[in-house]
């Protein structure tokens, strides 16, 4: 059989058809990259495991629960003294805040509804939550304080709260414990 021969027009016409290739590396060269890990939230692991070495620890007595003059706090029945205590120290990281100063009570409860909802959605677990120390108010008395702590007892997700330390607001914030969205 005999050889096809080439033209100078075969040429063009091949080297038109293989414009767009990309050389290949060469046969020692990797090239794949290896997919990124996505990171570990190893502080909100920590929390986990502590809250639930909490849950099982002693029970927390009813009678305990309460306020002692201004100072605001709470704890779902079940939920150990422990985890209140370590949410008083700042045993956890503030993940969201929400600032009610300024507002109305129907527009703090609204407020408050919608910050709970987007933080159950992005599993964020401790907030604070700025409800002022009523300096501008009448009597000179916090309005939302009161409010807001029935407000957060109404709700099935709010496991603990207390008043937050000097640093985060004292008297004029609290600082929210919700359960894990993840179960």
């Amino acid at each position: 059989m005999p050889k096809p021969t080439s033209t100078p027009e075969d040429f063009d016409l091949f080297r038109q058809e293989v414009s767009d290739a990309v050389a290949m590396p060469p046969p020692n060269q990797a090239t794949h990259t290896r997919p990124r890990v996505k990171p570990l939230p190893l502080q909100r692991l920590k929390d986990e495991k502590q809250v639930l070495v909490d849950s099982l620890a002693d029970p927390w007595d009813i009678l305990d629960q309460g306020e002692t003059g201004e100072e605001l706090f709470f704890s779902r029945p079940g939920v150990p003294i422990a985890t209140l205590r370590k949410l008083k120290r700042g045993g956890w990281i503030i993940q969201a805040e929400l600032d009610l100063h300024g507002l109305r009570s129907d527009e703090a409860r609204v407020a408050l509804a919608e910050f709970l909802m987007q933080c159950a959605r992005n599993d964020c677990r401790c907030l604070r939550i700025v409800h002022g120390k009523g300096m501008r108010s009448k009597n000179r008395e916090p309005v939302l304080k009161n409010k807001l702590r029935h407000w957060l007892m109404q709700r099935d997700d709010v496991l603990a709260f207390c008043q937050a330390k000097p640093a985060d607001g004292g008297s004029g914030a609290v600082i929210v414990l919700l359960k894990s969205s993840l179960r």
